[in-house]
């Protein structure tokens, strides 16, 4: 009977992280510049392939293989918010500007500030 719930909630995982996975992709594909896009595959991306590597630990009934799918899902989660940050600030400081979506930029104002004055 558990085995049913585990193998049910294994493949409902395995579908929401397909969904997930899909829609970043298409998130690439569609939106219009380095930032959305960005966003998109870090985030959908992340959250479906998370919920495609708890599918595994559920629908492996290994403990070591769960172990790994585990340990690999959080790595995911917590690295790829990380990962898109630098880029994108990389990106931003080294004078890519979308002038049509940014209508205010703290970054540059921020940099900007903490430099100190020249004589």
């Amino acid at each position: 009977m558990i085995e049913m719930v585990v193998t049910c909630l294994g493949c409902i995982l395995l579908l929401a992280g397909a969904a997930f996975a899909l829609l970043g992709a298409v998130g690439v594909l569609r939106l219009p510049d380095l930032y959305t896009r960005m966003h998109a595959a870090s985030k959908a991306g992340a959250v479906g392939g998370g919920m495609i590597l708890i599918a595994v630990a559920l629908l492996s009934f290994d403990g070591s293989v769960a172990l790994r799918a585990v340990i690999g899902a959080l790595f995911l989660v917590l690295t790829t918010p990380v990962s898109a940050h630098l880029l994108a600030r990389v990106s931003h400081l080294s004078g890519y500007h979308t002038q049509t979506t940014m209508f205010i930029d703290e970054l540059s104002a921020a940099t900007t500030s903490d430099t100190p004055p020249t004589e």
